[in-house]
């Protein structure tokens, strides 16, 4: 009697002991003995780490070939275009019979117009768009340009930007019509923008520079395709926001479908929709920078490039920051517009003057400074005795900086590299040695190591769950053997599971498609390189954004103090973010996470600080009625609450630090960035696209991810916004 009582006591705590494994739980298990036998079978089976060659598809030759037969029947009519491009640009003559004349181009008009001019043009326009201050910086900004002899090279980018842009918001403007108005135009547009976002810089030039060769064209239309996804988004957002009362009381007022479009839905969205023009701005700018790359137009880009180069740190610090001065310029004053849009205005009565009072002051402004460059030549082009030119200044202030602080900034750059990059690149078992570790990677020291990772996997479970167990499984693994010393089917394992269990069987299956392009396409040894850079920049962008986040929400000051920081942060084009790390800690693998994490850190912080200052204020004084202090209201309230927001915070570093990825090819990172380049530098296109094909999906894939996790994590918490 009484065995049979402890049998059934028994029963009811096995099937507990089985109810709590849950089958998320269950196929982590599954996963974890098919990674341990992949690690174990590495050494004997070959292929578990490198793929086959004789798995690959012949997908470069076939994008080869179609390439080749496209510019074959093609390559003229897109050259025809290429000078109907121009034409705007670079201007030309005009003839009918006898009758001839020169037309200026844009950028003949700009080199052309006396600078006193330009910069009290920019100048009131800055004024309309906002108020005198930003009229003062703008001024000073385009001041700095003549001062230190780069007003020609800046008004060629300028009038590159001027041509592309326009360009872009046709492009955008129609496209996102097109979507709001036929669900099946969305339907092949909405993932048109996916790729087109996720696609590297370079990569946009190379099918361009192969139809339209060398030239400032290429960047024209490179940076009209890139800058044009910003502006249909916006299109797409505002129209979809107009409130049903503004549309109901156009349909009353008899309008009919274009007039409802035109007169009303597109007035009601004018203020996202010109926020879409100041992306598509800062788009365009940015493309055009990069597009220096390729050489052909005497710009502002091309002198960065060039004298980085040429290892002119000084030179290359004066024309990066007037690449910095014009990129702020643009944004703020496209901004202002922006800012005002949503404003309503009384018709202004009267004369000319009265009712167009910017246009009048800039009417008199070019004639008056026409009028007085004709007396002083100086207006016209500025002396080069007045040139500012504090180079040589600055080569000697970095040497004296480089010389005394060479080991302060060799033992940051070494104790990075040893104790965090490598490990995640090649794996702690092949860099721990006795000269940077202070031991060798023996079997105890092994042992040592897997026993550690799981006593905090044991600690982590307490604290977190399984999830949390699972997270520091992973990290174990990545950083003991490395990106490119874990076996393919482990990482594919891994990733495929995750997004199924985060959102679906879409999800993973595209998760799934997305590596076996890479695997297939032999891109995936590049792939694992550009991923463990990545992966650096991110978790430190992460911590460190996370923490700085956390701060500014929890102090207005730092708040203050850290916005213009931010906002300088990401207006300044991608290449200005080479120069300094260059300058002091020269070219590598480190110098490129530091670029990549100063481009990528700010959506960490912007993110983070928003989701704690926008934390339900119910929820807080609940907290804080039941005793909490503020730290437990921050930790145990205000944190798991923002989650969501600071998920999306994590995927927009993803984001940035693929963009950037590309742009740190030049200081010498290998992986698809430098990939993407060699193929830009010697026109193969297949290579190209997947190179720039595999960086997008990883993009994607990451996006996918932390997108439906964000969504289910905001369900849970019963988050309806």
């Amino acid at each position: 009697m009484s065995v049979t009582t402890q049998d059934n006591a028994q029963a009811p705590l096995g099937g507990s002991i089985l109810d709590r494994l849950s089958p998320q739980l269950i196929s982590w298990m599954v996963f974890g003995a098919f990674t341990v036998l992949c690690l174990v079978l590495r050494g004997d089976e070959k292929w578990l780490l490198t793929y086959p060659k004789e798995w690959f598809l012949p997908i470069e030759e076939i994008l080869e070939t179609g390439m080749d037969w496209f510019t074959l029947n093609f390559k003229p009519a897109f050259r025809l275009v290429s000078d109907i491009v121009e034409w705007p640009m670079a201007g030309g003559r005009v003839q009918f019979g006898d009758w001839q004349m020169n037309v200026f181009g844009l950028q003949d008009l700009l080199v052309w117009m006396p600078w006193p001019v330009t910069i009290a043009l920019v100048g009131i326009i800055a004024y309309a768009a906002k108020d005198i201050r930003l009229a003062i910086f703008c001024v000073a900004a385009m001041f700095y340009m003549v001062v230190v002899g780069y007003w020609e090279e800046s008004m060629s980018t300028l009038a590159l930007v001027g041509i592309s842009v326009p360009l872009s918001l046709f492009i955008g403007m129609t496209m996102g019509l097109l979507a709001y108005q036929f669900r099946w135009a969305r339907k092949v547009i909405n993932p048109l923008l996916d790729v087109m976002q996720t696609m590297p810089t370079f990569a946009y030039l190379i099918p361009i520079l192969i139809l339209f060769g060398i030239g400032p064209v290429v960047g024209m239309v490179a940076s009209a395709i890139y800058a044009s996804p910003p502006m249909v988004r916006n299109v797409m957002l505002g129209l979809g926001r107009v409130p049903d009362n503004v549309i109901e009381s156009g349909q009353m007022s008899g309008c009919n479908g274009f007039q409802l479009l035109f007169m009303v839905r597109i007035p009601a969205a004018l203020h996202t929709i010109m926020i879409g023009v100041n992306q598509t701005i800062m788009a365009a700018l940015s493309m055009v920078i990069i597009a220096a790359i390729i050489g052909g137009f005497a710009d502002i880009g091309w002198e960065v490039l060039s004298t980085m180069r040429k290892a002119q740190t000084g030179q290359s610090l004066i024309a990066g920051l007037v690449i910095v001065l014009l990129a702020m310029v643009m944004d703020r004053i496209s901004r202002g517009f922006a800012e005002r849009s949503g404003d309503i205005h009384l018709a202004r009565t009267g004369n000319f003057l009265n009712r167009h009072p910017y246009l009048a002051a800039m009417v008199a402004a070019t004639g008056i400074g026409l009028i007085l460059a004709e007396i002083v030549p100086a207006f016209h082009e500025y002396p080069v005795a007045w040139v500012f030119d504090p180079a040589e200044d600055l080569n000697d202030a970095v040497g004296w900086f480089t010389r005394n602080f060479f080991g302060v900034t060799d033992a940051i750059k070494n104790a990075t590299l040893f104790f965090f990059m490598l490990p995640m690149k090649a794996g702690l078992d092949r860099i721990a040695r006795p000269a940077s570790w202070g031991f060798e990677m023996t079997q105890v020291a092994a042992t040592i190591y897997w026993g550690l990772m799981i006593a905090i996997s044991i600690g982590a479970a307490r604290l977190g769950g399984w999830r949390a167990a699972v997270v520091v499984g992973l990290l174990a693994v990545l950083y003991f053997f490395g990106s490119t010393g874990t076996p393919w089917p482990v990482f594919v394992g891994a990733v495929t599971l995750i997004a199924y269990q985060v959102g679906g069987w879409r999800v993973a299956l595209f998760a799934l498609l997305g590596m076996g392009f890479m695997l297939t396409s032999g891109a995936w040894p590049r792939a694992m390189l550009s991923f463990y850079l990545t992966a650096t920049s991110v978790i430190i962008c992460f911590v460190l954004g996370g923490a700085l986040g956390i701060w500014a929400a929890q102090n207005d000051r730092v708040s203050a103090v850290m916005r213009p920081i931010n906002d300088t942060l990401q207006t300044m084009p991608l290449f200005v973010f080479l120069i300094p790390v260059i300058m002091v800690f020269l070219v590598g693998d480190f110098s490129a996470l530091l670029a990549i994490i100063m481009y990528s850190i700010v959506p960490a912080i912007r993110y983070t600080e928003f989701g704690l200052r926008n934390v339900d204020p119910v929820a807080v004084e609940a907290a804080r009625m039941m005793g909490c202090t503020e730290r437990q209201v921050l930790w145990r309230v205000k944190l798991p609450l923002a989650i969501p927001e600071i998920m999306l915070g994590l995927n927009q570093v993803v984001m940035f630090a693929l963009a950037m990825l590309v742009i740190a090819a030049l200081v010498g990172t290998k992986g698809l960035g430098q990939w993407v380049y060699d193929s830009l530098t010697n026109a193969r296109f297949g290579q190209g696209v997947i190179a720039g094909g595999s960086m997008a999906l990883m993009a994607m894939i990451a996006d996918r991810i932390i997108q439906a996790w964000a969504m289910k994590k905001k369900r849970d918490l019963g988050i309806t916004s």
